[in-house]
């Protein structure tokens, strides 16, 4: 019997969210500050990704990784064997925040938390093999997955250079481009299927 990894993923982060709620100390030694792993704390550019700031938060990355992750999931099986999945979205937590790392490494002030570079990760690989899937914003608002794939880039970017929120967007951005070029590094012919689907959305 296959393992599920994207349940099992939700559900230590759900754990580990839980216990930094329950634990200062704990949640303080995970997230990800930039001076302490320029001292030698490597591991925070992972265990960031398994604390959230609160219930929304956790709901949020975790309902979005859900459905997703499941579908994702058995592609990189295929390609990196049973393991591959739980790679991938690994190397996702810490390239994201590569970039944050570099600007901030010596700002004390700048922390992070969260699994949304990871989660981004997971639904622009999504978005390459179904760019005319219909997604529902809170559940609701249906938007194809293409159109929203443009309008997030967009906001994202634009937030990321006003900064006036506690939102992390670089790790957003760069969640989405590693989720993509992996996702074609391992299966070049995906370029020309997902430009097939993109020119023919079946709505006529």
């Amino acid at each position: 019997m296959d393992i599920n990894q994207t349940v099992i993923i939700i559900i230590v982060t759900g754990i580990v969210t839980y216990m930094g709620w329950q634990n200062r100390a704990l949640q303080e030694r995970l997230i990800f500050w930039p001076p302490a792993i320029k001292q030698g704390q490597y591991e925070r550019f992972i265990t960031h990704g398994f604390i959230h700031a609160d219930g929304m938060h956790l709901l949020f990355n975790m309902f979005t990784f859900y459905f997703f992750g499941r579908i994702i999931e058995e592609f990189y099986r295929q390609y990196l064997g049973g393991a591959g999945f739980v790679l991938f979205y690994l190397s996702a937590i810490v390239v994201a925040m590569i970039p944050s790392y570099l600007q901030n490494k010596d700002n004390k002030q700048y922390a992070s938390l969260g699994a949304s570079g990871a989660v981004t990760a997971v639904l622009f690989a999504y978005i390459l093999f179904a760019p005319w899937e219909l997604l529902y914003i809170f559940g609701i608002i249906p938007i194809p997955s293409i159109v929203f794939a443009v309008v997030y880039i967009f906001f994202s970017i634009q937030a990321h250079k006003r900064a006036s929120d506690n939102i992390n967007h670089s790790a957003h951005l760069y969640g989405a481009l590693f989720g993509v070029i992996m996702t074609l590094v391992l299966e070049p012919k995906i370029i020309p299927y997902f430009w097939q689907q993109l020119l023919n959305p079946g709505w006529f």
